[in-house]
C-alpha cells in the first residue's frame, strides 16, 4: 500500500473514495464534515438521512464507518467514520485506530483503489498530531497483517503543515519497518490522484453555510482535518 501525504482541501482530490470525519449523526457538522457535504450537494445529506432511517436510528458508533455516494465530490464514495470524542470523555485510543481501519475496510469492500483521508480526531475532537498519526498507522499495520491490502494508496490530506510534518515522521521508514517492507520505501514525494488538488483553497467548500449542524470531528475551515 501507498501512503503519502498532502496538504490541502480534501473535497478537491480526485480518488475512488474520500473519508468524512464525521459525527454519529451523519448530518454533516463543521470542518472536513461540513466541506463534505457542501461540496458534495444535497443529495448527500439525503441519502445519510436515509441511512439513519433505515439502519442506524441511534446514530454511527465511535470508531465505526458508513459508506455513501459521492455526489457531487470528484470521487466514487464517501466513507463517513466517526472518531472518539475526547472532549466527551472518549478518550480511548483504540477506538481512534478503529475509525481509521473502519474506514480502510469500507474502501475495501466497496472496491476502492484510492483513498483520501483526513487526520480523524485531530481537530473539534480533541486528539493531538501525534496521537493521530499513530492511530493511523497501526491501523493500516493491522490490515498489512491481516493481508487485506486490495486498497492501492492511502492520501492523507492534511490541514497545515505542521501535521503534514506529523504524519512524514510517524510514517518515515515505515515500509523498512512494517508488514509491507517487500513493497520499497514510502514515496513521500509523490503527488496524490490530483495533483492540482494541493494548491485548490479549501474556501470553495465554505462549512459555515451549515453552521447550524451539530458538532462534527472537522475543524480548520473545513480543509483535511478532523
Amino acid at each position: 500500500m501507498k501512503i503519502t501525504m498532502v496538504k490541502g482541501d480534501i473535497t478537491r482530490v480526485k480518488v475512488d473514495a474520500v473519508v468524512n470525519a464525521a459525527n454519529s449523526t451523519l448530518l454533516g457538522g463543521g470542518g472536513v464534515d461540513g466541506a463534505i457535504h457542501a461540496a458534495a450537494g444535497p443529495g448527500l445529506l439525503e441519502e445519510c438521512r436515509a441511512l439513519r432511517e433505515e439502519s442506524l436510528a441511534d446514530g454511527l458508533p465511535a470508531g465505526q464507518a458508513a459508506i455513501t455516494s459521492a455526489y457531487d465530490l470528484p470521487a466514487k464514495w464517501v466513507i463517513h467514520a466517526v472518531g472518539p470524542n475526547r472532549h466527551a470523555g472518549e478518550d480511548d485510543p483504540a477506538v481512534l485506530e478503529a475509525a481509521f481501519r473502519s474506514s480502510l475496510d469500507a474502501a475495501d469492500r466497496v472496491g476502492a483503489d484510492t483513498v483520501a483521508m483526513p487526520a480523524i480526531g485531530a481537530g473539534a475532537y480533541g486528539w493531538s498530531g501525534p496521537e493521530v498519526a499513530a492511530a493511523a498507522r497501526r491501523a493500516i499495520e493491522s490490515r498489512a497483517e491481516d493481508s487485506r491490502d486490495n486498497v492501492a494508496e492511502v492520501i492523507f490530506v492534511l490541514f497545515n503543515d505542521e501535521l503534514e510534518r506529523v504524519f512524514h515522521d510517524e510514517f518515515d521508514g515505515y515500509r523498512d519497518e512494517g508488514p509491507a517492507a517487500a513493497d520499497g520505501p514510502v514515496d513521500e514525494s509523490a503527488e496524490p490522484a490530483e495533483p492540482a488538488a494541493r494548491a485548490e483553497s479549501p474556501e470553495a467548500a465554505d462549512p459555515a453555510a451549515r453552521a447550524d449542524a451539530p458538532e462534527s470531528d472537522g475543524s480548520e475551515g473545513g480543509r483535511a482535518d478532523a
